[in-house]
């Protein structure tokens, strides 16, 4: 969410337009919009989900909504309402050079229009302006998640010690798919962006250029070969960060220290690989894992903070 405040441009010049899929030239405009926030702010206005959900033809309970002032892209918003408990879920950017206007205010009602003003929205990176948008919109926060860094020259970590019977392995592209998925949903029952992922969310990703299945670990039990946890990387090769992606671990195998151990495999694996900082996201009310993230030398980097609607 990123826009400042005040007023001052006429509502007739601006148009809200809301789809239920983009065009390819539409989701290139969004991108590019995307990356001249990134250069100003410091951070993604827009999850690597939501950029995914740009291409691909529509998806279901996601819509886009652009803002044009004359024939150009100035604001862009999407709202995502698949989680059948939460309200649906929405991210906003306005362009650097557009800010001012009372452009992200008018992404912000229209939102709550489309959501039947039962609204969750993210701000990423936690800015002054985003945390005044939010206020105008009249919504509350609650929920901070943490980027959390170290570094990974001179990393001294010990030999991994897995539970009894449990061995590890790397990912193998359509053989582990289904595995895997299973896995995850029962990891993050309690989550609702990681938990429902989908086949098409995971083809997604595995079709991003980071991709790398040998920074892709998986538990499995020696006995039968089932799938216990897993720890997935991912190598940010332009800002040269390695990150703790998502570390899962089946209900039943939890206790047993197989986070921890699966969380060392892929820090070796990273720094192994010569990056130079790790890094990863855990909700701050997850004092179990910030304590964890702490003990193996993570500090926090910056918040990205969620609001919400009161009903």
């Amino acid at each position: 969410m990123t826009d400042e405040q005040p007023a001052g441009q006429p509502a007739a010049l601006r148009q809200i337009d809301t789809l239920t899929e983009l065009t390819a030239e539409q989701a290139d405009t969004v991108l590019a919009l995307l990356a001249d926030a990134t250069r100003t702010d410091g951070q993604q206005a827009v999850s690597e989900q939501g950029r995914l959900q740009l291409r691909g033809g529509p998806r279901t309970g996601v819509r886009h909504l652009l803002l044009t002032v004359g024939a150009e892209l100035v604001g862009y918003a999407q709202l995502e309402d698949t989680d059948p408990i939460e309200a649906p879920a929405a991210e906003l950017v306005v362009h650097p050079a557009h800010r001012g206007h009372g452009h992200g205010r008018a992404l912000g009602t229209a939102l709550l229009g489309e959501s039947g003003r039962r609204l969750r929205v993210w701000a990423h990176g936690g800015h002054s302006a985003a945390r005044h948008l939010a206020q105008v919109l009249g919504l509350t926060l609650f929920r901070e998640l943490r980027q959390m860094r170290r570094p990974l020259a001179g990393l001294d970590l010990p030999e991994p010690v897995l539970p009894e019977g449990v061995r590890v392995r790397t990912f193998v592209p359509g053989e582990d798919d289904a595995a895997w998925l299973a896995v995850n949903a029962e990891a993050f029952a309690h989550h609702p962006e990681q938990g429902s992922l989908t086949q098409r969310d995971l083809d997604d990703r595995k079709a991003e250029p980071w991709f790398d299945p040998a920074g892709f670990f998986l538990a499995e039990r020696e006995a039968d070969g089932e799938l216990v946890g897993f720890h997935w990387t991912k190598v940010h090769a332009a800002e040269r960060l390695g990150e703790v992606y998502v570390v899962g671990v089946r209900p039943g195998a939890q206790g047993g220290g197989l986070g921890k151990a699966l969380t060392t495999v892929g820090l070796r694996h990273l720094a192994a690989a010569g990056l130079p900082t790790a890094m990863l996201y855990v909700d701050a009310d997850n004092k179990a894992a910030v304590s964890v993230y702490e003990r193996l030398g993570f500090v926090t980097h910056e918040t990205d903070l969620m609001y919400r609607t009161e009903s």
